[in-house]
């Protein structure tokens, strides 16, 4: 049997994006599905002591954007560590790549989620802005019509069980990979979750 990875993560977070494609390549290399849970993370920062980056003292700030651009360049990864576009709300973002998942599937969530990844680290875009979501989808082949199914009752639901789920699992930090409820906290454990599913 495939084991399947649950994937908690917030769309606009950089560690998630510096993880994403290796954890696609992960899942992939190992015949595993992904449970995509994007999550409200200041809800989970609420129960857990965390803290939203402004709120952090300057010292954590400076050293997040050091350890920003040392794994953009170990990964070989591109990367602006303080983009245009950042903070902005990662709600509308996370809730279309519920809808993606609901209607389209988790391969096609995760395409999407390592675009708006891209959207911000990269090619300076605002993920808040709707013209913004409706050209990623686009560019991934989805229906526009996923904008729509985005702000339902029942997307807005599952998004609210994701975090949920979340909490209940002990997260506290994004991105956070488990297997059969053993966490992995950070793209820069990707190394033991592959161990873990080689086991």
């Amino acid at each position: 049997m495939s084991a399947t990875i649950d994937y908690f993560f917030a769309p606009n977070s950089p560690w998630t994006f510096l993880g994403h494609q290796r954890l696609t390549v992960l899942a992939q290399a190992h015949g595993a599905k992904v449970h995509v849970m994007p999550v409200d993370l200041g809800q989970v920062f609420s129960v857990s002591g965390g803290l939203p980056l402004p709120k952090r003292a300057p010292q954590r700030q400076a050293y997040r954007l050091v350890e920003l651009r040392r794994f953009a360049q170990h990964l070989n990864v591109p990367l602006n560590p303080e983009p245009a576009y950042f903070p902005v709300p990662g709600d509308p973002a996370a809730k279309l790549i519920v809808a993606t998942d609901a209607q389209e599937g988790w391969v096609a969530a995760m395409r999407l989620t390592g675009a708006i990844g891209a959207a911000v680290w990269v090619q300076e875009r605002n993920i808040a802005d709707e013209a913004t979501l409706v050209q990623l989808l686009g560019e991934c082949g989805l229906p526009e019509s996923l904008l729509a199914l985005s702000k339902t009752d029942d997307v807005q639901a599952r998004y609210a069980a994701n975090t949920q789920t979340a909490m209940d699992a002990g997260v506290f930090g994004a991105p956070t990979y488990g297997v059969e409820g053993e966490l992995f906290w950070g793209q820069d454990r990707l190394d033991f979750l592959a161990r873990r599913l080689a086991a």
